[in-house]
């Protein structure tokens, strides 16, 4: 029953571009602190998940840790994109069907065999991490500065994602429940 179980979940889950969530084992985000306003920040997605998505949901995660933290903008002083490769092999089958045939003392003879699968898949798993410096005002420097509230907006919009409770702030009137 339970492996019943199993194959359930892993036929669900199997289709599916990693979301936006924690770090789990079909991957998300995770985040170090390094100082007061510096963060590393980190998404893993699985073999459905483009590169592309797991960029901007690591600038996402970096957009959502400056506002939780007070800050409205940040600088990505660090960044850096991967894939982790794997390979998966489908199984082996063979079929043979044979015919024989008889005449006085000889007998005659075909066989066929077919065999499919074992093909291998090369399964790509994008990885972004950034390493991010955050500021109360728009520092003065040359380089690109990230609105925190601007790119929080346009990359949940992109996405069709809405805010997670945790996110909400209630000290802020515009967020308050039943606002």
């Amino acid at each position: 029953m339970k492996n019943i179980y199993l194959a359930i979940l892993t036929v669900l889950l199997s289709g599916c571009a990693t979301t936006y969530q924690p770090s789990s084992f079909s991957g998300g985000f995770s985040e170090t602190r390094l100082g007061e306003d510096t963060f590393q920040v980190s998404f893993r997605g699985n073999g459905y998940t483009s590169p592309e998505r797991a960029s901007n949901f690591c600038l996402l995660r970096s957009s959502e840790l400056a506002l939780q933290n007070g800050f409205r903008y940040f600088i990505v002083v660090d960044s850096e994109k991967s894939s982790r490769l794997s390979t998966y092999t489908t199984p082996t089958t063979s079929h043979t069907t044979a015919n024989a045939y008889g005449y006085g003392n000889y007998a005659y003879g075909t066989a066929t065999t077919t065999t499919s699968g074992g093909k291998t898949h090369v399964i790509s798993k994008p990885r972004a991490t950034n390493t991010i410096v955050c500021f109360n005002e728009k520092p003065q420097i040359n380089g690109l500065v990230f609105d925190a509230e601007y790119v929080s907006r346009s990359i949940k919009e992109k996405y069709g994602l809405e805010d997670r409770p945790e996110q909400i702030n209630p000290a802020d009137p515009a967020q308050a429940p039943g606002s």
